[in-house]
């Protein structure tokens, strides 16, 4: 992934409304091509020195550019410069796939089962040392974490992006970035299935160990069998969710 030069190409800004005019110069360097999808942004603290502000007006401005869509920020990796429709297209699919109801679940699986095998047949061929090291940090980061279903959840939501990152296609990561949302709702609603994180992990290890080993047969065929274990965990939790309560006094 590339990173921007550390070198400051920003002014210094003055005003009662410091991170305004922080969001409008990055802005602008989106605009003018200075800046280009899939770089990082330099850390807060960097950041903030460059502009000559303090890190809570760069935090401010990074949440107002990722309200735009033109950034999106990843838990434990940083900030990246998006294509601006991530944001739209995650809005127009967050209203199509009810993922509460039966058939946005379904729709859900379908396109992850299109997408995410030819993903990780990419990444097989094209990951970077670095991918390879944020999803074994990811693998981690879950295996400490099957309890702890906001850890593991943004782990395993960190896993997939790397690998839609490391399939070195823009176009593949704003895909995936846009549905972010819908996946993480529908790990929520399954990571309480008896056996879901740990047959979760079982094949997130198989995918990594296929990548590693630059098999994208093996990799396609990993991913498959998992998005197989997600659509049952999720008819699982639906089932349950679907069954009457008892106890409740009836109409005489």
């Amino acid at each position: 992934m590339a990173r921007i030069n550390p070198q400051s190409v920003y002014k210094a800004v003055q005003t009662s409304r410091l991170y305004e005019q922080i969001v409008q110069q990055i802005e602008e360097s989106i605009l003018s091509g200075a800046l280009k999808t899939g770089e990082q942004l330099p850390a807060e603290r960097e950041l903030a020195q460059q502009f000559g502000v303090s890190r809570t007006a760069v935090r401010e401005a990074v949440k107002a550019l990722r309200e735009k869509g033109l950034v999106e920020a990843y838990s434990g990796r940083g900030t990246f410069i998006t294509n601006g429709t991530s944001q739209s297209i995650r809005q127009s699919l967050d209203r199509m796939l009810k993922i509460g109801q039966p058939e946005g679940s379904l729709q859900l699986a379908e396109v992850r089962a299109i997408l995410e095998p030819g993903i990780a047949a990419l990444a097989a061929t094209r990951a970077e040392e670095s991918h390879l090291a944020t999803m074994r940090e990811a693998y981690a980061v879950m295996d400490r974490n099957r309890e702890d279903p906001e850890a593991y959840i943004e782990a395993d939501l960190d896993f997939h992006l790397s690998l839609a990152e490391a399939a070195a296609n823009p176009l593949i990561l704003s895909l995936i970035d846009s549905i972010v949302g819908v996946l993480r709702e529908q790990r929520i609603r399954i990571f309480n299935v008896p056996g879901g994180p740990d047959r979760g992990q079982f094949h997130h290890k198989r995918i990594l160990g296929a990548i590693e080993q630059r098999d994208a047969i093996k990799a396609q065929d990993a991913m498959r069998a998992h998005l197989e274990q997600v659509r049952e965990d999720s008819q699982t939790a639906s089932s349950r969710n679907s069954v009457p309560k008892v106890g409740k006094a009836q109409d005489s």
